[in-house]
C-alpha cells in the first residue's frame, strides 16, 4: 500500500498579519498572500498551513475567535480566501487553516449567549460558582487555584452571571465545555464546511487541553508561584482519544486523506504514539514542545539560557526512535510561538548568520517526519532585537512584563529575556526587499521591521544559488526525490559530542550520512567512528563548494553523503 501523501510533504507556515501587506494598512493580508504565492511555490513545498483568517477582536493575534465561518476585514474577505485557496491548488499546493476549539473569544455569540444562566449554552463553557465560604468576585474565590497560560488566574469572575468561567489563556478566551455533545456537533459541522469549500485539512491550536480531568479541583502550587500549573488537571484527559476519534469520524479527516497535525502541551512518546498510530483514525502528528524548552533556565520560561547540544541532539533522536514504528514526527525549529532559530541555536552574527541557518535546517530536514518551514526561515530571518516594551504586541509577553517588574524584577532584565524567548521575535514582517519596511508595506508596520532587513530580504536570495533560500529548495527537492530520507531508519553518532550533529538513515543497504558542525569555529571529522567516507557521494553541502579537506568541517558546515551499508 503506498504511504500517505504527508510522509513526503513539507509544509511552509504563513503568519497573515506578517506576510504581507496588499492595502498599506500595515497589516499582512489575503491579498498579499495571493501576490506572494510564487515565493512559496518555488521552494517546492506541497502544503500552506495558514493562522488563523477567521474573525476576532485580536486579542491573542486571532487565536480568540468571535465567528468561525467569516474573515475578519483586517484580512480581506471569504472570497478572498476562495482566491487563495484557488490559487494555492493550481499551484500544486494544499491548503490547511488553523483550527482553534479549545476556546472562543468571549465576543463569539456562543459565549454572549451562555452568560444568560438561563441560556441553552449556559453549559457550552465551563461556568462555576465562587468557592465555598468565599465572596464571589474577590481574591481567593476562585473555583480552583488553576492558573493561566498567560499570567494570572485561569478563572474570570463574571458580574452579569454571578460565576466565574475557565480561561486557560486570556480572560477573554473562554474554554468550551467539550463534554457537552453540542459543542462537538456545532465545531464538527463548522469542520465540514471549511472542508466543503476547498480546506485541505487543519493544524489544531493545543488540541490536548480539550478534555479536562473532573471534578476540578485545586492543584499543587510551586515555590515562587502564586496559582497551579498541575497540567495533568488539563492535558491529556480522560476523553481526548474519543473526542479526536469522534471528530475524525464525522469530519472525514481519514477517509477524505485530510491533513492533520496536532498542537499539544505536555505530550510525551507515549502518548504521540497513541494519537498518531497509522491503526487508528485520529491524527498523522503533533506538535510537541520538549526541544522547545531546553534553552530555558528553570521554570521561568523567559530566562534564557544557551542549549547544550548533546541535549538537544538527545531530545530529536528519542523522538525518532519512540515513532520510528508506529506514529509520526512533526519537524519544526520555527513557528509563531518561538523565536527565531538562527538565534536560538545557531549564529545570527553577520559572518556565520547564513552558514548557521542553512545547517540547521539541514540536519532538521534530514530527520523522519513532516518538516514545517515557518515564514522568513527560509531567509534565514534573525530575531526582532525589540529594546523597549512598547514595540512588543502580544500579549503574553506584556503580562509577563508588567508582572515581573511588579513583583520586583529590574526591567532592563525582563527585557532582555524577551529578547531572546518572545514570540513577537517570528512575527515581525517578512523581508521581501531592501526598499521601505522591508517591501511589507507602504504604510506603517504593525510591528517593527527587522533591523537587518538590507541584509536579510527574499529579493536578494530567489535568484542566488548560494543563499538560504536556495538551500532549503535543495533540502526539500531531496526529500521528494529519495525515499531514505522520508522512510530511513534514524541512528544518531556522536550523542555526546558538543560540537557535531551526526546521524544517519537507513534503508536496506541505501543510506545517507548526515555531518554538521554546530559551532562557529573549525572542527575535524572523527573519521574512525563514521562509516567510511571513501566511496561515500556527496549529496549537498552548506557551502558553496566542498571543503578541500573532506575530514574538516568549516564553521557552520555541513554535509549530506550517500554511503552503502
Amino acid at each position: 500500500m503506498d504511504a500517505p501523501w504527508w510522509k513526503s510533504a513539507v509544509v511552509y507556515q504563513i503568519y497573515p498579519r506578517s506576510f504581507a501587506d496588499s492595502n498599506g494598512d500595515g497589516v499582512g493580508d489575503l491579498r498579499g498572500i495571493i501576490d506572494h504565492l510564487d515565493h512559496v511555490a518555488g521552494l517546492g513545498v506541497d502544503v500552506l498551513w495558514l493562522s488563523p483568517v477567521y474573525r476576532s477582536p485580536m486579542d491573542d493575534m486571532g487565536y480568540d475567535i468571535s465567528d468561525y465561518d467569516d474573515v475578519d476585514p483586517l484580512f480581506g474577505t471569504l472570497a478572498d480566501l476562495d482566491e487563495l485557496i484557488a490559487a494555492a491548488h493550481a499551484r500544486g499546493l494544499k491548503l490547511v487553516m488553523d483550527l482553534v476549539v479549545n476556546h472562543t473569544s468571549d465576543e463569539h455569540p456562543w459565549f454572549e449567549e451562555s452568560r444568560d444562566p438561563a441560556s441553552d449554552k449556559r453549559d457550552w463553557y465551563l461556568w462555576r460558582p465562587a468557592r465555598a465560604g468565599h465572596e464571589p468576585g474577590t481574591p481567593g474565590a476562585e473555583p480552583t487555584n488553576w492558573g493561566s497560560f498567560f499570567g494570572g488566574s485561569a478563572w474570570q469572575f463574571d458580574e452579569r452571571s454571578g460565576e466565574y468561567y475557565l480561561h486557560l489563556f486570556s480572560r477573554k478566551q473562554p474554554d468550551l465545555n467539550w463534554e457537552n455533545p453540542d459543542v462537538r456537533a456545532a465545531v464538527y459541522a463548522m469542520m465540514r464546511g471549511w472542508v466543503a469549500r476547498g480546506v485541505d485539512g487543519f493544524r489544531m491550536d493545543v488540541i490536548n487541553l480539550i478534555s479536562k480531568t473532573y471534578p476540578m479541583t485545586d492543584g499543587a502550587v510551586e515555590p515562587g508561584q502564586s496559582v497551579s500549573f498541575e497540567l495533568e488537571k488539563v492535558v491529556n484527559g480522560p476523553r481526548l482519544i474519543e473526542f479526536i476519534e469522534e471528530m475524525n469520524r464525522e469530519v472525514g479527516l481519514s477517509e477524505k486523506h485530510l491533513f492533520t497535525v496536532g498542537e499539544m502541551v505536555a505530550v510525551d512518546v507515549a502518548h504521540a504514539r497513541a494519537y498518531t498510530s497509522a491503526r487508528h483514525p485520529r491524527l498523522n502528528m503533533v506538535f510537541t514542545f520538549e526541544h522547545m524548552s531546553l534553552d530555558q533556565d528553570g521554570p521561568d520560561k523567559f530566562r534564557y539560557r544557551r542549549v547544550h547540544l548533546p541535549d538537544l541532539k538527545r531530545n530529536l533522536a528519542l523522538w525518532q526512535d519512540g515513532l520510528a514504528e508506529e506514529g509520526w514526527n512533526s519537524l519544526y525549529w520555527d513557528n509563531h510561538d518561538q523565536p527565531r532559530a538562527v538565534s536560538r541555536f545557531g549564529d545570527d552574527s553577520p559572518e556565520h548568520r547564513v552558514a548557521s541557518a542553512k545547517t540547521l535546517a539541514t540536519v532538521l530536514h534530514l530527520h523522519r517526519g513532516t518538516p514545517f518551514v515557518y515564514q522568513g526561515e527560509e531567509l534565514g530571518m534573525t530575531n526582532a532585537g525589540l529594546t523597549r516594551i512598547e514595540d512588543y504586541r502580544d500579549i503574553e509577553a506584556l503580562n509577563y512584563y508588567a508582572e515581573a517588574v511588579a513583583r520586583g524584577a529590574d526591567p532592563a532584565d525582563v527585557l532582555t529575556g524577551l529578547g531572546h524567548r518572545s514570540r513577537d521575535n517570528a512575527r515581525t514582517p517578512v523581508c521581501w526587499t531592501d526598499g521601505p519596511n522591508a517591501g511589507f508595506t507602504t504604510g506603517t508596520p504593525w510591528l517593527p521591521v527587522n533591523g537587518n532587513y538590507r541584509e536579510i530580504n527574499a529579493a536578494d536570495q530567489v535568484d542566488d544559488p548560494a543563499s538560504v533560500y536556495a538551500h532549503y529548495r535543495r533540502l526539500i527537492a531531496l526529500r521528494h526525490d529519495l525515499e531514505v530520507v522520508r522512510e530511513g531508519r534514524f541512528e544518531l553518532l556522536l550523542p555526546d559530542d558538543e560540537r557535531l550533529w551526526v546521524f544517519t538513515r537507513r534503508l536496506g543497504s541505501e543510506g545517507l550520512l548526515v555531518v554538521a558542525n554546530l559551532t562557529s569555529g573549525v572542527v575535524g571529522l572523527p573519521v574512525a567512528e563514521l562509516p567510511n567516507l571513501d566511496d561515500a557521494g556527496l549529496l549537498l553541502t552548506s557551502l558553496p563548494r566542498a571543503a578541500d579537506d573532506p575530514q574538516i568541517l568549516e564553521p557552520w558546515e555541513s554535509r549530506v553523503y550517500a554511503v552503502r551499508f
